[in-house]
This record gives C-alpha cells, structure tokens and sequence, in this order.
C-alpha cells in the first residue's frame, strides 16, 4: 500500500532574460545580483492512497506534476513537505528500505543498449541483492509472462518502443515488489502490445499475480477507463478530484469520461502558481 499526504514541491529557475544575457551557469558575485529567478510549484497539494491487488491511475495533462510526485513516491526525489508510506514504511530520498519494495518505470526507459536484455535484468536483479539462481529463474518467468524470452539475448540497442518497454518492465520487477510505479508506460506503443500490457497488470493485482498495488500515471482517458479501479486527477500541481471512474462522472455531472477530466481538471482547478 501506498500513501502519500499533502505532497509538495519547488523548483528554482532562471527566466528567459536572464539566461540570455548572462547564459547557464553564469551569474557569480556581482552577476547573481542581476540574476531573477522563478519558483515554479511542480507539486502543491498531492495525496493519493493506492491500495493492495488494485490499481490507481494517476491522471492529468503534460506538466500536471504527475511524474515529480511519482519521484518523490519512489525516493529519488524529497518533497519539501508531505509525507509518503510504502507498506507503512516511511519513504526518504534515497532510502532503500522503501526502494526495496517499490517496482519503478520511469518514462525514461533507461536501458543500457550495449547490454542485453538478459543482461540488463540481471544487473538490476544483482543490485537488489538478489542471489545469482534466483535471478536467472524470476527473470525466466517474467520472459514467459511478458512474451519476450526471444529478446533475451539480443542487444538492446534498436529495439522497439514495445520491446524496451517489456525490458524494463521485467527489470523493475526483477525483485519481484509488492508495490509497482509506472510512469505513463503506453507512451509510444502499438494497440497489440497496450493490450498485452493491460492484462498483465491486471494479472499483477490478482491473487495469482500477488495481489500487487499499481500506480499508473498516464494523460490518456481510454487506459484509465479500461484499467484502473480508482483515479485521482492532478492539475497544475493540485489534486483536485478523485474516485471511480464513476464517481467521477457523477462529480462532474457528465457522461464522457474525458468532458469529465476537463470539467475537474480545468474548470475547477485553479491557476497555476508561478512565484518571482
């Protein structure tokens, strides 16, 4: 299970005018007076709670503050206040306790193309600690339940969006995790491989699976209608509605999902924060 309670989170940048007059990385002694900044609230006020053997969809346009909470969910990132749960476990940047648990898919797939795919799980499953058996034998199953055992010993260099995508699947649950983190894992892929995706994270979440918790941060309403057994919706930084997709339809007072998310996310959702 995992909670995550009032989330937020700054960052700091140079507006246009002072990037062109003083280029990145400039602006030392009496420059970084005339330096201006901007604060940018990528996070203001998230929380979510994503339940064993289901799975909750993270839902919001481009630049909502999807993936930065996901970041801070995984511990790759400290939010500047909230707090997160993995499995009552308290999360901090870096901590390894709760990395342990988590199975993350980062939009940024990562791979490592002079390796194979067999090779690319395996290093993952080595730096989990995991016995050198042990690894050879999940990663076997997870080519079986994935589709990919003749990717195995192919170079990752030149595969398809598909193919990567089943790779990194299978290294982030090399450990086999009780809660998994996919950032917007249909990017790029075809009807037949979002497909097979759907019903293996379906399998996950069944008791056969191992009952699992999934987050699952997409912009795309079809994926989240299909698949998803609770939503939350993020706009500028803020949730701002959640519940079924039902609920949700019923909280927007419509009967399209996707005039629903635009009622919620936009309508209601207030402007956005962009301190000087």
């Amino acid at each position: 299970m995992i909670l995550a309670e009032d989330l937020h989170k700054e960052f700091v940048s140079l507006n246009k005018a002072s990037k062109a007059k003083f280029g990145l990385g400039l602006g030392l002694g009496r420059r970084r007076q005339e330096v201006v900044k901007a604060v940018v609230k990528a996070v203001d006020g998230v929380s979510f709670s994503a339940t064993d053997g289901a799975i909750l969809g993270l839902l919001g346009a481009n630049g909502a503050g999807k993936t930065t909470s996901l970041r801070m969910v995984a511990s790759l990132l400290h939010p500047d206040k909230g707090q997160i749960t993995v499995d009552d476990v308290k999360v901090s940047a870096g901590q390894q306790l709760a990395q342990s648990r988590m199975g993350v898919l980062s939009d940024a797939r990562g791979l490592y193309p002079r390796l194979t795919a067999r090779e690319n799980i395996h290093y993952y499953g080595s730096l989990h600690g995991m016995a050198p058996d042990v690894i050879a034998q999940r990663s076997g199953q997870l080519a079986h339940w994935l589709g990919m055992t003749p990717l195995l010993d192919r170079r990752t260099e030149g595969f398809s969006q598909g193919e990567r995508m089943k790779v990194a699947l299978a290294r982030a649950l090399i450990h086999d995790p009780k809660n998994i983190i996919l950032d917007e894992p249909t990017n790029g892929l075809d009807v037949v491989a979002t497909r097979a995706l759907r019903e293996f994270l379906r399998w996950l979440c069944s008791p056969e699976g191992g009952s699992k918790c999934i987050i699952f941060s997409t912009h795309i309403m079809q994926e989240v209608e299909r698949l998803c057994d609770s939503v939350v919706i993020i706009a500028r930084g803020k949730t701002v509605a959640g519940g079924t997709v039902e609920q949700l339809l019923q909280q927007a007072g419509e009967t399209d999902f996707e005039d629903a998310f635009v009622k919620l996310a936009f309508l209601q959702a207030p402007p956005p924060d962009r301190t000087p």
